[in-house]
């Protein structure tokens, strides 16, 4: 059972810094995916950002330039460094892994971890 566990969030001042963590219970190589979604009360989750295993990354508009996903295969993190964070930023996050089996995908959510950005 992988299980993905987020940390790192928090209250921050629009304009600061913070960096979101995702710890996995066994190692991140076997996921071919791996993403940050957000969720705001009201709103539909959204992915924000996405890296494959191959090295691909990819950014909502809305984040890009001020966003970084990366991997930490040694750690077995997958992390979010987010900078001149904007209110519209204050969101739940959650972290997604997929791990492609031989037969069928099997896809992992955290448990999320607010991130509040006051103005």
């Amino acid at each position: 059972q992988a299980q993905l566990v987020e940390s790192g969030g928090g209250l921050v001042q629009a304009g600061e810094s913070l960096r979101l963590s995702c710890a996995a219970s066994g190692s991140i190589a076997r996921f071919n995916i791996m993403a940050w979604y957000r969720q705001a009360p009201g709103k539909q989750r959204e992915s924000v950002a996405t890296d494959t295993s191959g090295g691909s990354t990819h950014y909502a508009d809305s984040v890009k330039g001020r966003f970084t996903i990366s991997r930490d295969n040694a750690k077995n993190t997958l992390y979010l460094q987010m900078s001149s964070l904007k209110p519209e930023d204050t969101s739940v996050y959650y972290c997604y892994a997929q791990e492609k089996g031989w037969s069928a995908p099997t896809d992992y959510w955290g448990q999320g971890t607010q991130v509040t950005v006051s103005s």
